[in-house]
């Protein structure tokens, strides 16, 4: 076994051992994110209140999957688009998490 596919099998597993939730199937640009920090880091982050100002409601409007976002990649980007706006300081790997909680929630793109 090469060493990046070992120690890839040994983070997975030691995440897997934390308890940590990981996004194993759905669009290659999701796999082996984090979905218990794409979670809490949604409701640190207050998207729900940001999304409620912007379209009313409970803010859930704001996920159409047959709107302008129509890919898994358009979907991490418009993630990082508001951790841009809103000076998140979202590092990568937690637009990526953020963005596969919102897939599996609400897009579900393959």
């Amino acid at each position: 076994m090469p060493i990046h596919a070992g120690l890839r099998a040994a983070c997975v597993l030691v995440c897997l051992a934390a308890g940590a939730a990981v996004a194993q199937q759905g669009p290659p640009e999701f796999r082996g994110a984090d979905l218990k920090l794409g979670e809490r880091l949604i409701v640190e982050s207050k998207c729900a209140a940001c999304h409620q100002k912007k379209v009313g409601g409970d803010g859930s409007a704001i996920y159409r999957p047959a709107g302008r976002i129509g890919t898994a990649g358009a979907l991490r980007g418009m993630v990082e688009q508001c951790n841009t706006e809103l000076n998140l300081g979202l590092f990568p790997e937690e637009v990526t998490a953020i963005a596969a909680v919102l897939n599996r929630d609400h897009y579900k793109f393959k």
